[in-house]
């Protein structure tokens, strides 16, 4: 491919990106459903949260492998991210399994470092931190956890889902931990960039 030629934003990388932001009503209405406290929705949406963060990494693997990195894949992507994560976190401080502070703090940080990036993506590339990767991983695993009905099941499965809920609240812990200080990573390194930039212009 030339260098002035451009990707086209019909791709595989941006049709399984499109489909996270459509599943989100879906995964947030199937968490919710009978407020949490059915079996089969709350494992029906631990499905879809799996599905979207199988298909996140596995689209921007393809964007990449195959040159299909696109304007649409950049800004589209990131937004698929917070709103599926952003959903499970609303959903599970509905039905009690997550503080609402925590959610507050993790969205308030999630969607400023997005908005930041998006609004300085063309003067300022910001690689991704190993932090950041770090936070995503725990963010990914807890949620997943947390959607699962750990604390509805009864008979042989009650004590190894109490003890799966409170590995899943350890990790959410550590996931916190993480994206307050990737938070304050990139801000900082945004602001040095961007000083940078600026005595150089």
């Amino acid at each position: 491919m030339s260098e002035t030629a451009k990707a086209s934003n019909w791709n595989l990388p941006n049709a399984l990106t499109t489909l996270r932001i459509l599943m989100v009503p879906l995964f947030g209405w199937a968490l919710l459903h009978d407020g949490g406290d059915s079996i089969t929705w709350r494992t029906f949406a631990w499905a879809l949260f799996a599905l979207a963060m199988i298909t996140d990494k596995i689209d921007g693997d393809i964007a990449r492998s195959r040159n299909l990195v696109t304007d649409f894949g950049k800004i589209a992507d990131p937004i698929a991210d917070k709103a599926i994560t952003g959903m499970a976190f609303i959903g599970l401080s509905v039905v009690g399994d997550v503080w609402w502070w925590v959610t507050i703090l993790v969205l308030v940080r999630e969607w400023s470092v997005t908005l930041l990036r998006l609004s300085i993506m063309k003067n300022v590339v910001m690689a991704a931190a190993q932090s950041g990767k770090i936070k995503t991983a725990l963010q990914g695993v807890a949620l997943a956890g947390l959607c699962l009905p750990l604390r509805q099941v009864d008979g042989w499965m009650d004590v190894p889902g109490e003890v799966l809920f409170y590995l899943s609240q350890a990790l959410l812990a550590g996931a916190v931990a993480m994206t307050v200080w990737s938070g304050y990573e990139f801000f900082r390194d945004a602001w040095r960039q961007r000083a940078a930039l600026s005595r150089t212009s």
